[in-house]
């Protein structure tokens, strides 16, 4: 894909890659020898033990700047790419979430804190509502070059460049089996909503589909374009 799309800068969110919920030190390791450039994750980042100690040995992965600070791992790293250094960071949202500390404070306190030491900035929000992703855009529109949003599994047709200069979409969407519900069997999820039992949850086969977006800066940083990636 770096060659296909002639590609700079590869952000993977890394959450859920791991069977089960997370993500593993394995797997981490697995998608940055692969290409990715940084992984951000969300709010199953704690769920594999063994990748709690990477959080704070790798910089090339980041985990929500809302979390306690004496949680490991930080929520922003500056990474070079294409001789422009890049701001990445990563934010949970609040609503239907958990009582983390507020994800706008949160942005604010990581773009004064890098002043000066980069040249673009990207921002992975890890929420739950379209209004919550969408509102901090919003706030940080024309301040941070490319925001996008995750979590929700389902990709959005909303890429666009804001009235500020950011480009932006709301969801990514999912990369996993394309007939499952949000990468689980179909009829396990239909089994827990219609019965509101247990249920164990299980990785769907079959083909498998990619989803993100392109995101295309100029020489300045300026935005010129946002565009739905699927394969």
């Amino acid at each position: 894909m770096r060659q296909k799309f002639a590609l700079d800068l590869i952000v993977v969110n890394g959450e859920n890659a791991s069977i089960g919920n997370g993500l593993s030190r394995a797997d981490a390791e697995a998608l940055l020898a692969a290409g990715a450039d940084v992984i951000t994750t969300g709010n199953h980042v704690w769920q594999k033990f063994d990748l709690r100690d990477f959080l704070d040995d790798s910089p090339y992965i980041v985990r929500p700047a809302n979390y306690p600070s004496a949680n490991p791992g930080v929520g922003s790293t500056v990474i070079d790419a294409a001789g422009r250094r890049v701001l990445v960071m990563n934010v949970a949202g609040v609503v239907y979430g958990e009582p983390l500390a507020d994800p706008f404070d949160a942005v604010e306190g990581m773009l004064a804190r890098n002043e000066g030491k980069y040249d673009i900035s990207v921002l992975d929000v890890h929420a739950e509502t379209t209004s919550e992703k969408q509102a901090i855009a919003r706030v940080f529109d024309g301040r941070i070059n490319v925001i996008w949003g995750t979590h929700t599994h389902v990709q959005t047709s909303d890429a666009r460049i804001l009235p500020g200069g950011t480009a932006y979409i709301t969801d990514l969407g999912m990369t996993g089996p394309k007939e499952s519900i949000l990468g689980v069997k179909s009829e396990l999820i239909i089994r827990k909503l219609r019965t509101h039992m247990p249920v164990k949850f299980e990785v769907a086969g079959g083909e498998v589909r990619g989803e993100g977006a392109i995101f295309t800066l100029d020489g300045n940083g300026k935005a010129v374009s946002a565009e739905c990636l699927r394969f």
